[in-house]
């Protein structure tokens, strides 16, 4: 039986308040109606309806094409802290690239911006103490895709970090498992499973940055510009989300939850 403490360290208490002021105040879409001076809502109703229509598909997609190659590739590299600005960098380079050829090159630029975001939230992983070759890690690295998206199925309930966290349990432990018997090589229903549930959420955040693209003043600066916010949006999700697995691996769930409470009701 584990022996966690009763109290939360106040260094622990104030990364815990920055982790829920990221978690349950995602800010994609505020982010981009000022970029784009159009509130998203209505900038979505620009997009081309067949690939509106393909959203989640594309999503889901550049998720699982992305997933092997990220974490594989960070597997066998040498530890060092997360490098937020040049995955930012990376993203900008390639949304611009994709704004020099339209909306309908984005589902080939998005399972490129995947790629790189899957890489940054892994780091992000990694330095919160988490170890890329657990299974259970692995599934959390996927789980950062679903935060910040609303799925058309939830209720209110099912809208906050833990919610979240709570509708993808199955899914997720079900991953682990499989990744547990049989690694990255393989496919499986269970992995399928959990990456489907997180790009019915993921999804909606790919549809507004494609919204936001397809705005004609963008260009391809501005398209450089949308895809720097789109990858810090998740990186700010990442950050959040490993934090608190941290302190629950210190404190255990129930009080880090109780604290996190707090916060999100003060």
């Amino acid at each position: 039986m584990n022996d966690f403490p009763s109290a939360m360290e106040t260094d622990d208490l104030a990364a815990l308040k920055d982790a829920t002021r990221h978690l349950e105040h995602p800010s994609l879409a505020v982010r981009l109606s000022s970029i784009i001076g159009t509130p998203i809502d209505i900038a979505i109703k620009l997009l081309p309806r067949p690939i509106y229509k393909r959203t989640r598909a594309v999503a889901e997609t550049a998720i699982e094409k992305s997933f092997k190659a990220a974490l594989s590739s960070l597997r066998h590299t040498q530890y060092s802290n997360p490098n937020d600005h040049m995955y930012r960098l990376l993203a900008a380079g390639t949304g611009a690239a994709g704004g020099l050829f339209g909306v309908y090159s984005l589902p080939f630029e998005l399972g490129i911006s995947t790629t790189i975001m899957l890489r940054s939230i892994a780091e992000i992983a990694r330095a919160n103490g988490e170890d890329l070759h657990d299974p259970e890690s692995q599934a959390a690295c996927l789980e950062v895709f679903a935060l910040g998206g609303e799925s058309e199925d939830d209720d209110a309930a099912d809208t906050g970090y833990y919610g979240i966290r709570l509708a993808l349990a199955w899914p997720v432990t079900h991953a682990a498992h499989h990744l547990a018997r049989n690694g990255l090589v393989a496919e499986g229903p269970m992995l399928t499973t959990l990456i489907s549930a997180v790009s019915a959420r993921f999804g909606i955040a790919v549809s507004q940055k494609m919204a936001a693209v397809m705005v004609p003043v963008m260009g391809a600066a501005g398209a450089a510009t949308i895809n720097t916010v789109f990858l810090t949006h998740f990186q700010e999700m990442a950050h959040g989300h490993f934090i608190v697995r941290r302190l629950e691996r210190k404190y255990g769930k129930e009080l880090v939850k109780a604290n996190y409470e707090k916060f999100v009701n003060a």
